[in-house]
């Protein structure tokens, strides 16, 4: 998750896309100009099989001079071999 959201930070698309399950990947991520990413707090982590996991976290983000948003997810990912790839997740409000 963690290195997901520098990824997003540094604009690296290819590592997020690779990091993406090839089931539920996008073709390409779009980023609204001037998004400054502002931190992230994991809330939890529980892995609930061998290969799949869940992750709560909470990333404060802002658009220009607009006020700072927090986004809040749980996302979940699966393990292929020995990588771990997001595979969805539920935003919540």
């Amino acid at each position: 998750m963690r290195s997901r959201y520098t990824a997003y930070a540094l604009a690296l698309d290819d590592y997020v896309l690779r990091s993406w399950h090839p089931r539920t990947r996008p073709a390409s991520i779009e980023h609204e100009p001037g998004t400054r990413w502002l931190g992230l707090r994991v809330k939890s982590a529980q892995q609930s099989a061998a290969d799949q996991a869940t992750v709560r976290f909470e990333a404060r983000y802002r658009v220009g001079g607009r006020s700072a948003v927090r986004m809040r997810e749980t996302s979940r990912f699966v393990r292929e071999g020995e990588h771990w790839y997001y595979l969805d997740g539920d935003i919540h409000s």
